[in-house]
């Protein structure tokens, strides 16, 4: 599968089928492909997604891959940059250079990723938050990194203005 050029967003054993489907309506908006990591702890079919996905799902690239192992051998191919977002994450997001072809990684709701993730990623991103507060909402992170990412990479998607 060709890379784009545009970072894209993976999804790591998602826990909640209606963070996925926000992350993916997200993904819609922006034009940014999206791969999930399963397993899952609910049904990945397209039916299900599609009713946490609305009618977005038309519009967004989805890869499935059945194991973490099968997502990296796709990724060793691609050459794409991961960078995990995480509560042990070194760098600010925003302190953080996007490159196009990079693949931002959020972890489950519940448990985040494991250490064998953590290790493979090429960057550990963080949120800063107040002192005391464990973490974001998994789509909410998602939303600020991809925002950032394609800021930095002007890659969001042009916008077509109405003839007034």
């Amino acid at each position: 599968m060709p890379r784009s050029s545009t970072p894209c967003l993976a999804i790591f054993q998602p826990d909640i089928p209606q963070n996925t489907g926000t992350m993916l309506r997200l993904a819609a908006c922006l034009g940014v492909p999206v791969h999930i990591i399963e397993p899952a702890a609910f049904d990945v079919s397209d039916r299900n997604l599609r009713r946490s996905g609305m009618d977005y799902l038309n519009s967004v690239t989805i890869t499935r891959h059945i194991s973490w192992r099968a997502f990296e051998e796709w990724r060793q191919a691609g050459k794409g940059r991961l960078v995990l977002a995480t509560t042990k994450g070194a760098v600010p997001y925003t302190d953080f250079t996007y490159e196009p072809d990079d693949i931002i990684l959020v972890g489950r709701e519940s448990a985040g990723v494991p250490d064998e993730v953590h290790a493979a990623s090429d960057a550990r991103i963080i949120i800063p938050m107040q002192t005391g507060m464990r973490s974001l909402n998994v789509a909410v992170t998602a939303a600020m990194i991809l925002g950032e990412a394609l800021r930095q990479t002007h890659s969001f998607p042009r916008a077509e203005t109405p003839n007034q």
